[in-house]
Parts: structure tokens; C-alpha cells; sequence
């Protein structure tokens, strides 16, 4: 999907609608704004970071015991302390 959109007086922009409907863009809702090698891009911002990060690089827990990982860095943290 590639559209155009000008750019006003006062440097504002409309977010076209195909976009908006494949984003579920609503008005109020905010957009991060990031620029990359010249490269504009808009983001949704999310209402909550912990939803939207939920489950982000979960591949690299497949197999693993969180509890006892997690139990063996504090070990890791209790026993530095005491050197």
C-alpha cells in the first residue's frame, strides 16, 4: 500500500484512510514518531506498553525454566554481595 499525503501551511499531514482502517486509528489516539535513514515513520502508540510488549522474544524462553533462572540470577546477586 503506497499513498501520498501533502503536507499543510502548518506542517500537519492526514493519515489516509486505508491506513487508518488496517491500524484501527481512531481520533485522539496518538502516533509515535520515528525517523530512520530519512525515513518517516508513524507508529500507534499503545494504550498500555505491557500489552503491547506481552510475549515480545518469547522464543528465546522455549525450554526454559523461568522460575529457576530467575532464582539462580538473584542467587547470583545474594552472593556477590557478600564478596
Amino acid at each position: 500500500m503506497t499513498t501520498s499525503v501533502k503536507v499543510s501551511a502548518k506542517y500537519q499531514i492526514a493519515v489516509p484512510q486505508i491506513a487508518r482502517k488496517k491500524l484501527n486509528i481512531k481520533q485522539g489516539d496518538r502516533l509515535l514518531v520515528d525517523v530512520q535513514d530519512g525515513v518517516i515513520i508513524l507508529i500507534p502508540q499503545p494504550k498500555r506498553y505491557t500489552d503491547y510488549l506481552h510475549g515480545l522474544h518469547s522464543e528465546i524462553w522455549k525450554g526454559v525454566n523461568v522460575r529457576k533462572y530467575l532464582n539462580g540470577e538473584r542467587g547470583a546477586w545474594t552472593n556477590s554481595a557478600r564478596d
